[in-house]
């Protein structure tokens, strides 16, 4: 009866309006109340601060880092912050043996020693506008959901057309609130970026995977990076005269920190929610596909860890895909002992019970709800084990690295099976294919592959049935581990795909006879095993299930929105650049257990461990703690602060986001999640969801009194 209670009770707070710190606002659409909310709230700007395109605004100091993390401007000059993992992948592929970036930390000293980083963009908003009637246009009711996405997509190119013609910038229309709402997007997006600074992984990933996704934390997770463009400051590939961009705003950048309640908002671009999903879709992610999952990646961190130990090449090789793993892997664990301890999946179905109600009472000849519940059931029941049965495919078999190596080569047999086969083309292919080889060999290990390859192959056999998982598992005919290892070394053994010089003389003068030699390897052949289970038997089924949950879900945020028409509504992260705000606030994630808003330099050093990697603290940082030599950085105490927690509603994709404060001057980069909170992609808990920033203080502390590079801050705006 209790628990009933606490479900019942939250619901109606959820019913009566948005919890605090709840939401990620689409900028351009910061209302009235928003603004007035936040500026209850503390908040000394307004909305037209924030966003703007009549004047210089905070906006244009936002970019899209690469395709997953947010990076901010933070000079005149084009200096950007970002995350220490935001950068990760660029600071592993410039480090060597002889230039162990990762280890020893990067710190240009002038603009000559800048390095550059192909391939890597940031994009920058320009513009929003709504064009929903546009996008909308000649769409009616009777149309099947395919029909009514194929006419939105000749509407929505039209639209983006037009844009680009009158405007010379990229556009791009987007759908928001479940397909209801259409934005376009203009953008503009930058080519020659180049790394400036990163401190080391003792500081830059302090903690590791043990502190990932927690709280207290003592990451300097930062790192710096600078835009380069053409003479005319517009965007322009890589050369070394180009000239770092001039912004049209720079974040100022505040010293004075932050206490208990203040006011904070972060600005960046969340990448994926789903805050109103129907109590099915919560229960299979949370109860059913998720763990599979989380075991699925917990072999692979295993076998990773314990080479990495015993090998320091290793370690550099695999310090990415790690970290790429682990991620996903600890947020899967959070989420779903998040969703069952708010009784997720119970308050979902109680919100279900009060709107077929209010469904029922308001039906009409024009809006009639009553029967989307039900087909989402329906509809749920059935995806459950085809989506398992794809959960599997990708973690268990493309999780093999020779498997996802392999199938990169498919296009170079799909080019060669063609009347018309294309020389010019097929060159192409076998140049990129080339590079791969070099890319993808330079960071494998076999071992760890094959290790890999049984333990997957293992899980996959014994927890998913025959009728749902490829042929070649089944002519596997038994359960040992040690029949599985035969089966695997063969595999390997036999695949030329785990050999440099075999692919390189593959693709040395490559003709269509050596066409066989990829059709006929073991490792490609289960690939294609892989594909075709995937395209026949589970991919058609899932596409329409998914195609019928989406018509729902569109008219489910519809119906919604209608039933509680007094209310503001945000959408679903999307990518797009999104404002999240709230207070700067501990909270208490077990039972007389209080976790302060912030941590200090003083808990490093209790953390320090030699003999444990994530927590092996640098010699000169230990120093500097010991000197207390911590300079204008130091807060009111004299202490170093590293870190702080706030409220304010983020997700994947907010990593780097600039945290800025009542004023819209940046005290902290967004980095983290609490991992009690981790549910809040699907449902937002204002108890335990805390964003986790560093503090701005501790990262120029970093980059002045550990690194001396002190001519990186000379370039900011800082603010006493």
């Amino acid at each position: 009866m209790k628990k009933l209670f606490s479900v019942l009770l939250l619901v109606g707070l959820l019913t009566k309006g948005l919890l605090a710190g709840e939401g990620m606002w689409i900028p351009m659409l910061l209302n009235s109340l928003n603004e007035k909310e936040m500026q209850s709230m503390g908040m000394r700007i307004t909305a037209d601060d924030i966003y703007s395109v009549n004047h210089s605004s905070l906006k244009d100091a936002i970019v899209l880092f690469g395709r997953g993390c947010t990076a901010e401007i933070v000079s005149d000059q084009g200096l950007l912050f970002t995350n220490h993992h935001c950068g990760y992948g660029e600071i592993q592929k410039q480090s060597s043996l002889e230039h162990d970036y990762l280890t020893n930390g990067f710190w240009a000293m002038n603009k000559s020693e800048e390095l550059p980083n192909p391939g890597l963009t940031v994009t920058m908003l320009m513009e929003m506008e709504d064009v929903t009637d546009l996008a909308l246009t000649g769409v009616t009711n009777d149309m099947t959901e395919a029909q009514r996405k194929d006419k939105i997509a000749v509407n929505n190119k039209a639209i983006t057309d037009k844009a680009k013609e009158r405007s010379g910038f990229d556009a791009e229309v987007r759908s928001f609130y479940q397909d209801n709402q259409y934005y376009l997007l203009y953008t503009q997006t930058f080519k020659d970026i180049r790394l400036v600074g990163a401190p080391p992984s003792v500081i830059g990933k302090f903690g590791g995977d043990t502190d990932n996704w927690m709280w207290p934390r003592h990451t300097g997770d930062f790192s710096m990076f600078r835009i380069y463009v053409g003479k005319d400051n517009k965007p322009a590939d890589y050369n070394a005269g180009n000239i770092p961009y001039k912004p049209a705003y720079h974040l100022p950048v505040s010293l004075k920190g932050v206490e208990e309640g203040d006011f904070t908002f972060v600005y960046g671009y969340p990448a994926r929610t789903s805050e109103y999903l129907p109590s099915y879709a919560v229960d299979l992610i949370a109860e059913k596909s998720n763990p599979h999952r989380i075991n699925l990646r917990q072999s692979r961190l295993d076998i990773y860890g314990k080479y990495a130990a015993n090998d320091p090449k290793v370690r550099i090789q695999y310090a990415s895909k790690d970290a790429g793993v682990a991620n996903g892997w600890k947020k899967m664990i959070g989420e779903s002992k998040g969703i069952e301890r708010m009784n997720g999946v119970e308050i979902k179905q109680t919100e279900e019970f009060e709107f077929t109600k209010w469904a029922t009472i308001s039906k009409s000849e024009a809006t009639n709800y009553t029967g989307l519940i039900p087909a989402f059931e329906k509809a749920y029941l059935r995806l459950e084990p085809l989506k398992i049965a794809a959960d599997f495919q990708m973690e268990a078999g493309m999780g093999i690295e020779l498997f996802n190596f392999a199938s990169k080569f498919k296009v170079l047999v799909d080019e060669s099976a063609k009347a018309n086969a294309d020389g010019k083309k097929m060159e192409e292919l076998v140049k990129n294919l080339q590079n791969q080889t070099t890319t993808f060999f330079k960071d494998y290990h076999q071992p760890i592959d094959r290790e890999v390859a049984t333990e997957l192959i293992s899980y996959y056999i014994q927890n998913q049935s025959v009728d749902f998982r490829p042929t070649f598992l089944n002519s596997i005919n038994t359960q040992s581990k040690n029949t599985i290892n035969d089966y695997v070394n063969k595999l390997f053994d036999k695949s030329i795909f785990v050999s440099e010089e075999a692919v390189n003389a593959l693709l040395t003068d490559f003709t269509m006879k050596k066409v066989k030699k990829i059709v006929n390897d073991p490792a490609y052949q289960i690939v294609m095993n892989l594909k075709d289970f995937s395209e026949k038997q589970i991919q058609p089924s899932v596409k329409v299930l998914n195609s019928a949950i989406d018509s729902l879900q569109r008219v489910y945020m519809k119906a919604q929105m209608e039933m509680r028409k007094d209310e503001r509504f945000y959408p679903d992260a999307n990518f797009s650049l999104r404002i999240a705000y709230g207070n700067v606030e501990g909270f208490y994630p077990a039972d007389a257990v209080y976790y302060d808003y912030y941590t200090t330099l003083d808990g490093i050093i209790e953390k320090d461990n030699p003999e444990i990697l994530d927590y092996k603290v640098d010699d000169k940082l230990k120093q500097l703690y010991k000197d207390k030599d911590f300079g204008r950085f130091a807060d009111k105490e004299g202490k170093m602060r590293v870190a702080f927690a706030a409220t304010n509603h983020t997700t994947g994709g907010n990593s780097g986001s600039p945290v800025l404060n009542a004023d819209g001057q940046m005290i902290g980069i967004n980095f983290d999640r609490c991992w009690e909170g981790t549910m809040s992609d699907l449902m937002y808990d204002p108890k335990m969801c805390r964003n986790i920033s560093a503090d701005v203080r501790y990262m120029l502390f970093i980059i002045d009194k550990y690194a001396g590079a002190g001519h990186l801050i000379d370039e900011m705006t800082l603010i006493q």
